[in-house]
């Protein structure tokens, strides 16, 4: 795999003006895009070097649930020292939206449960050199049986994803609310992690939550105007140390519209003085002492040079 020049780690200290001592400078955020996985690992990664970014995210397979001809499994360990070479974050890969853990029918959850799996499978090894990776999905939609027996049904197919490979974290997103999803809330979501650990209280750790900004304001949540106290109502019901990405997006719509349309960053409610929000709001999400650290992952509706942009005026934010 070629070498791309290396990378500042996230974290760096710069010598003193006066003494030999350094003084430590805040992290630089770990960011990046959705990239397609067209051409294999080294293709995501020439990508991911022409964003200028730190993370990213991919689909482990097709959006629609086919195996990726692009991911060969046998270059997945020299792209993880390769990621680690130039000191990327943790990267967030995306299971495909077909998965339903909560559907209806037990053919399509036996889907979802062995996919997803097969796509831990895919990522271990790089996990196993060192190089941090997590899988996100989209916790299901209940299609009429109630969120109760959604998050039941959830927590039951993870608990057998974990049976069959444990290999990675699973982060749930924070959904929208569009029409039955699961996931709208923070509840619904400790209700999922609850389920996985009283039946097994060692996969506890396997879960995490990634918080989408475009979702969790479309649920509801004011994050324009109070995102300490929505971070403080997350860390009562779920625990903020199971916080471990973040999709920051903007959205086309206001908060509490349950819609899940996102927005380009600075176009939409959260980061358009035009709409109520501006990029005060922005600043405030990359800022934030909770979130600061974690992954970033654009997916807004861009090609690659304005994902380029959206990481340098984020970046540029960061206080």
């Amino acid at each position: 795999m070629k070498t791309a020049p290396t990378r500042h780690d996230s974290r760096e200290t710069s010598p003193g003006n006066d003494t030999n001592e350094g003084t430590t400078r805040m992290k630089e955020l770990y960011i990046g895009s959705h990239l397609s996985t067209a051409g294999g690992w080294s293709a995501l990664l020439k990508r991911s070097h022409e964003e200028h970014g730190t993370t990213f995210a991919f689909f482990p397979r097709s959006p629609y649930g086919r195996p990726s001809k692009a991911l060969n499994p046998s270059g997945a360990v020299a792209f993880a020292r390769q990621l680690t070479a130039e000191h990327y974050g943790p990267l967030v890969v995306h299971a495909p939206y077909v998965y339903n853990l909560a559907g209806k029918d037990p053919d399509k959850r036996e889907f979802a449960i062995r996919a997803l799996a097969e796509d831990i499978r895919l990522l271990t090894p790089i996990r196993e050199t060192g190089q941090e990776i997590y899988i996100n999905i989209h916790p299901g939609a209940h299609v009429g049986q109630g969120p109760d027996r959604g998050c039941s049904l959830i927590s039951d197919g993870l608990n057998r994803v974990f049976g069959l490979e444990p290999g990675i974290m699973v982060l749930l997103e924070t959904m929208a609310g569009k029409g039955t999803e699961v996931g709208r809330s923070f509840e619904e979501l400790a209700c999922i992690i609850e389920g996985v650990a009283a039946k097994c209280p060692e996969l506890s750790d396997k879960l995490g939550v990634c918080l989408d900004t475009c979702h969790v304001s479309d649920a509801g949540y004011d994050i324009i105007h109070d995102l300490d106290g929505v971070l403080d109502e997350f860390d009562r019901v779920v625990g903020i140390d199971r916080l471990h990405a973040v999709h920051i997006n903007d959205s086309k719509n206001p908060c509490g519209a349950h819609k899940d349309r996102h927005e380009c960053i600075g176009k939409g409610y959260l980061g358009s003085e035009e709409f109520g929000g501006g990029m005060q709001v922005m600043q405030n999400i990359v800022s934030n002492g909770h979130l600061r650290s974690l992954p970033f992952i654009l997916e807004t509706p861009n090609e690659l040079a304005g994902y380029a942009a959206e990481i340098r005026l984020l970046r540029s934010l960061q206080q």
